[in-house]
């Protein structure tokens, strides 16, 4: 599929192209380049000036595992029977029939990482998926990461009931025994590997099975946390243990944005468009992003869906725009940037050759972000998902 006589924002250094052209093949973006191809096919789109840019992506939500308009029958997204259940994964959970999808296809949200909740203090895998598919196995781009949790959701799940852990001590404790037990079983498996004749293997752990990964660096740790102090405890984890981290909410991070960037460590802003619905949002503002981004920062936007709709995100990246960042940047938290902070730019979230086609077109001077905009094509891996051109 060519498309031609469009503006191109490649969302990489390239910047934009004026006037340029994008060949996808295979579900592959094939060729692009300036000005007019030499052989226009008629099958081809005339873009008319509009704007062709990345699908956008949701860097945390909650997509398919809480499915709209059930309760508890729709629900996958918390096992919230025992705090440390870094062996859920995501994908068992996730329902791609959900009309949420479509809804965020047809609003240019391409990807987005859906994940396990926040009840445990580790709730399990996280899954940057496509948002485009009938079976969640084909639409995995990548197990990005382990969903930990700190603060206020583990403290209100098990205080109810009277369990282990009710305080902020005891959901770091859960957290720190559980990774030194992993580090242990992966000293145990290399003694093993490299002198089976002197050692056996240690006993199978699912957990500690599903938190090699992590600790060989091979994905990512995702730290729930919305105030500063509980930010420092994640920080304070990651270098223990030498993780390769990312902060989800981090809606005081205003307050110690030098502090983060010291650790350059990426933070997923949002919710945005929320009330201060508990204790520990008291500290939300929409300076929050911008902030983050002068100190250094790399950021992304999320709606962290069903809080916010996912069709949103764009409208979450405005209201961010709003509170001091600038439109080319908001922009980029919605596109590249996440696709950076989930492991996933090789594929997606800017245009580029090699890169799966996952495009967006608006009509020539419209503005992609504003609420009433919507894209008159999406591509998602190449597969045509919305065409009004």
């Amino acid at each position: 599929m060519l498309i031609y006589n469009a503006e191109i924002h490649t969302m990489d250094s390239r910047g934009v192209i004026a006037k340029g052209w994008i060949d996808t093949e295979n579900g592959k973006i094939k060729n692009m380049g300036e000005g007019t191809p030499n052989l226009i096919p008629e099958d081809s789109i005339n873009a008319e000036g509009g704007i062709l840019m990345p699908g956008f992506i949701d860097a945390h939500t909650h997509l398919g595992i809480i499915e709209d308009g059930l309760d508890f029958e729709g629900d996958d997204c918390n096992e919230s029977t025992d705090p440390f259940t870094p062996q859920m994964r995501a994908i068992d959970g996730i329902n791609p029939f959900d009309r949420c999808f479509e809804e965020a296809r047809m609003r240019g949200i391409t990807a987005a990482a859906s994940s396990p909740g926040s009840a445990n203090p580790c709730g399990g895998e996280i899954a940057a998926i496509k948002t485009n598919g009938r079976r969640i196995d084909d639409m995995l781009i990548k197990k990005c990461g382990i969903k930990f949790a700190l603060g206020e959701n583990p403290k209100n799940v098990y205080n109810g009931r009277e369990e282990t852990p009710i305080t902020r001590m005891a959901i770091t404790a859960l957290i720190r025994e559980g990774l030194y037990k992993a580090r242990r079983y992966v000293h145990d498996m290399d003694s093993y590997y490299s002198d089976s004749e002197n050692y056996d293997p240690p006993e199978y752990d699912i957990k500690c099975e599903a938190l090699m990964p992590l600790l060989e660096r091979k994905i990512k740790a995702f730290f729930h946390c919305h105030r500063a102090d509980d930010i420092c405890t994640a920080m304070r984890i990651a270098s223990e243990f030498a993780l390769d981290s990312v902060i989800i909410h981090g809606t005081e991070g205003h307050k110690i944005a030098d502090i983060i960037a010291e650790e350059k460590i990426p933070v997923i802003c949002g919710p945005v468009m929320c009330d201060r619905c508990k204790p520990e949002m008291r500290g939300l503002e929409l300076k929050n992003a911008s902030a983050l981004h002068e100190n250094g920062v790399k950021i992304a936007i999320c709606t962290d869906h069903t809080v916010t709709p996912i069709q949103y995100l764009p409208l979450s990246a405005q209201a961010a725009i709003k509170g001091g960042l600038s439109f080319d940047e908001a922009v980029k938290t919605i596109t590249v940037y996440p696709a950076e902070i989930l492991g996933i730019d090789d594929i997606t979230g800017s245009l580029r050759e090699g890169k799966d086609a996952d495009l967006q077109l608006y009509r020539k001077g419209e503005n992609p972000l504003d609420l009433m905009s919507e894209p008159v094509l999406v591509m998602v891996s190449g597969d045509i998902c919305r065409r009004e051109v």
